[in-house]
C-alpha cells in the first residue's frame, strides 16, 4: 500500500471533489481465488453487505475465508467523483472510502456474523485513519442494503461502543449509511493478498469481542 503524507482527515465537499470520469475504470474480469464473474449479480437467495475498515487489501482477506461468503470485491464508495481511479482517491480528492462488497449465503452466515467480523477486525474509534494508514479512504464504515442491516449495524454499534468504552477505549467513529454506489478498484487490487501473501496489510482488531449475534 503507498503511503502519502498529505492525506486529508476531512471529507473533500462535492463542489471540490474531482471530477472523474463517466465510464468505469478497467477492473478484473474473474475472482483470483473462485474464478467467479467479479462482477456477478446477486444470485436469487444471497445477500450483499459492504464494509470500510481500512487497507482493503487486508479487508477482502478476513471475509473471503468465512465459510458462507460466495464473492468478494474490492473499489471505492461513499464519495463524490464518478468511477475514480486509486492515485485519485488517495489523494483524498474523492471523499471515497476503500470498501469490500461481499455477498454471501444468509442460510449460512447471518449478516449479525460479518458485522462481527467487521467490528472485530478493525480498530472503529480512530477516524481518517486506521493504524498507519491516514486519510479519509481509510474511515470505518459500514453501508446497508436494507432497513434491517441498518437496524442490526446501528444495534451492533451500540453493544461493541458499550464493550469498547468497559476496556478503556474509545469513541466509534464509524459511519453508518445506505450503501451508496459502489465503484470496482482496479484489478491489481481484487484478492491482492491471494495474489501477493506476503503483502501488506495493515488490518488489526481492538482485542474487544463483539457480543452481536451471540444472544447478549
Amino acid at each position: 500500500m503507498i503511503f502519502f503524507s498529505d492525506k486529508k482527515s476531512e471529507i473533500v465537499r462535492p463542489e471540490h471533489a474531482l471530477p472523474g470520469r463517466p465510464t468505469p475504470i478497467p477492473t478484473a474480469e474473474t475472482h483470483f481465488l473462485s474464478g467467479l464473474p467479479i462482477k456477478s449479480p446477486v444470485p436469487e437467495g444471497m445477500a450483499e453487505a459492504m464494509f470500510g475498515m481500512g487497507c482493503f487489501w487486508g479487508i477482502e482477506r478476513v471475509f473471503w475465508k468465512l465459510p458462507g461468503v460466495w464473492l468478494t470485491v474490492v473499489g471505492y464508495a461513499a464519495g463524490h467523483t464518478p468511477n475514480p481511479t486509486y492515485k485519485e482517491v488517495c489523494t483524498g480528492g474523492t471523499g471515497h472510502n476503500e470498501v469490500v462488497r461481499v455477498i454471501y449465503d444468509p442460510a449460512i452466515i447471518s449478516y449479525e456474523d460479518l458485522l462481527r467480523t467487521f467490528w472485530e477486525n478493525h480498530d472503529p474509534t480512530q477516524g481518517m485513519r486506521q493504524g498507519n494508514d491516514r486519510g479519509t479512504q481509510y474511515r470505518s464504515g459500514i453501508y446497508t442494503y436494507s432497513d434491517a442491516q441498518q437496524a442490526a449495524a446501528d444495534t451492533s454499534k451500540a453493544l461493541y461502543q458499550h464493550r469498547l468504552l468497559r476496556a478503556g477505549r474509545g469513541i466509534v467513529t464509524t459511519e453508518i449509511m445506505p450503501a451508496p454506489t459502489f465503484y470496482y478498484a482496479e484489478d491489481y487490487h481484487q484478492q491482492y493478498l491471494a495474489k501477493n501473501p506476503g503483502g501488506y496489510c495493515g488490518v488489526g482488531g481492538t482485542g474487544v469481542t463483539c457480543p452481536i449475534g451471540t444472544g447478549v
